[in-house]
C-alpha cells in the first residue's frame, strides 16, 4: 500500500521516545512499587471549580459547534490576560483557540513552513518538537544549548546556523527539559536577529506561570518592536492542572491568525464551548494553583541537589521554572537510555533519558518533580545506592 511521505518523516519521532516511560508503566501494572519521574503531569488534580464549570456549561447546553477562532468569553479572557501582562492592547483578532499547546504548535508550523524550510531550535528540546517541525515539511536545525549559559538559547549561536532556507527561530521559555528562562536581553538579541534575517519567532510558553522562587518570566511578545513576527502558544494543561481537557491557544499578529484560521477550521472547526467556558474561568483567576505547584517543585529540585549532587560523580542541575530537573550522569555513563533502563530494572525509579530530548543531552537524565517530597527522598536514596554501586 502507498502512504504519504510524512509517515516516514515522522517514523521514530512519536511514542518511540517514551520507551522508558512505557516500561515504567508496565512494571507498575505488574505490581512493582515504581517511583515514576518521567512525565510532566501536575502534582494535583484539576480544581473542582473548573470541573464544576465544565459540567454546568454542558448541562446548560454548551455542547454545540463553536467557531474557528474561539468562544467570545474565552477570547475576552485571553485579551484581558495578555493586555494586562504586556501593557498594550490585544484584541480578539490576535488569538486562535485550539486543543492544547501541541495542536497550536502544529497549526503554527503548518502555517509558516513548507518543504525545504529550516527551523532553528535549541538542543535539547521537548521530545515532540522534531516531529512537529517535520510534519510541516520543514527541517529542524538543532542549536546546542550550553550549560555554561544556563541552557539559554544565545543569538550568537543561532546566527551561526542561519541559511537562506531559515524560516523560524523556535523558542521554549521556560524550557523543557532544562527549566531555563530566557531573559529580556536574550529575547531582544534573538528578536534583532530575526529582524535582520526576516525570520519568524515562535515561542512555546506553557510553563510561564510555573517559575521557581519568584523568578520573573518574560514573554517573547514583551518587546513590541518584534511582535509583528512573533507567535506564542500556551495552554491551561500545566498552570491549571488540566492536561486532559486539551485547551490552548496561539497569540500572534492579526495577519497570521487570519491566514491560519482556515487551516484551523480544516483541522477541527472549533473547540468545545464547555471547555472554552472553563478555560475562561481559569484565566481570569489568580494563578494560585500554579504558584503552589512551582513552590513544591522548586523544593523537590533542592532535595535532588542536596541528596545526589556529587554522589559518585553525579551532578544535579536545578531549573528556574517548570516541572523537571536534570542529572548529569556522564561520570558513570554516556548512554542515557541504557543507564535509565538499568536504574529502572535495579531500583524501580523511572527517569527519562536525556537522549530523548536531543543529542546535546546525551549523558543526562530528566527527572520530573511531581512526585511527593517523601517519594522524591526515597528515589534519591535508591539512585544514590545504585550510583555508588556502579562507581565501585
Amino acid at each position: 500500500m502507498k502512504y504519504a511521505a510524512v509517515t516516514q518523516q515522522l517514523a521514530g519521532l512519536g511514542s518511540d521516545k517514551w520507551v522508558l516511560s512505557n516500561a515504567a508503566s508496565a512494571r507498575i501494572k505488574a505490581g512493582a512499587r515504581v517511583i515514576n519521574l518521567t512525565i510532566g503531569e501536575p502534582d494535583v488534580d484539576t480544581p473542582e471549580e473548573l470541573i464544576d464549570s465544565a459540567c454546568a456549561a454542558m448541562r446548560a447546553g454548551r455542547t454545540g459547534y463553536s467557531n474557528g477562532r474561539g468562544e467570545s468569553a474565552l477570547l475576552d479572557a485571553l485579551s484581558a490576560r495578555y493586555s494586562a501582562r504586556l501593557g498594550r492592547s490585544f484584541g480578539h483578532d490576535r488569538f486562535l483557540c485550539l486543543p492544547g499547546t501541541q495542536t497550536s504548535l502544529y497549526l503554527v508550523f503548518r502555517s509558516l513552513c513548507e518543504a525545504g524550510c529550516e527551523v532553528l531550535v535549541g538542543d535539547p528540546m521537548y521530545a515532540t518538537y522534531e516531529g512537529l517541525i517535520r510534519a510541516s515539511g520543514a527541517v529542524p536545525v538543532p542549536v546546542a544549548l550550553d550549560p555554561e549559559h544556563g541552557f539559554r538559547l544565545q543569538a550568537a549561536d543561532v546566527a551561526k546556523h542561519i541559511t537562506p532556507k531559515s524560516r523560524v527561530i523556535f523558542l521554549n521559555t521556560p524550557h523543557n527539559p532544562t527549566g531555563a528562562i530566557l531573559s529580556p536581553e536574550d529575547l531582544s538579541a534573538l528578536g534583532a536577529l530575526a529582524e535582520e534575517h526576516d525570520l519568524w519567532i515562535v515561542s512555546d510558553e506553557v510553563y510561564g506561570d510555573l517559575t521557581h522562587d519568584g523568578r520573573p518570566f518574560t514573554s517573547a511578545l514583551a518587546d513590541p518592536a518584534f511582535e509583528h513576527r512573533t507567535i506564542v502558544t500556551s495552554s491551561i494543561s500545566k498552570s491549571h492542572a488540566a492536561p486532559g481537557f486539551r485547551s490552548g491557544w496561539a497569540c500572534g499578529p492579526a495577519e497570521f491568525t487570519t491566514r491560519a484560521l482556515p487551516l484551523s477550521e480544516t483541522m477541527l472547526f472549533g473547540s468545545q464551548p464547555f471547555i472554552a467556558d472553563m478555560t475562561a474561568l481559569a484565566l481570569t483567576a489568580e494563578p494560585v494553583l500554579a504558584q503552589g505547584m512551582a513552590a513544591r517543585m522548586a523544593r523537590r529540585a533542592r532535595i535532588l541537589k542536596e541528596r545526589l549532587d556529587g554522589v559518585a560523580g553525579l551532578k544535579v542541575h536545578c531549573p528556574e521554572a517548570g516541572m523537571f530537573a536534570l542529572i548529569d550522569i556522564r561520570a558513570l555513563s554516556n548512554d542515557s537510555q541504557a543507564f535509565a533502563m538499568d536504574v529502572l530494572a535495579e531500583t524501580d525509579v523511572a527517569m527519562m533519558p536525556g537522549a530523548s530530548f536531543g543529542a546535546a543531552l546525551e549523558g543526562w537524565l530528566r527527572v520530573a518533580l511531581n512526585a511527593s517530597d517523601a517519594d522524591t527522598e526515597e528515589a534519591c536514596a535508591r539512585i544514590a545506592a545504585y550510583a555508588m554501586q556502579k562507581a565501585a
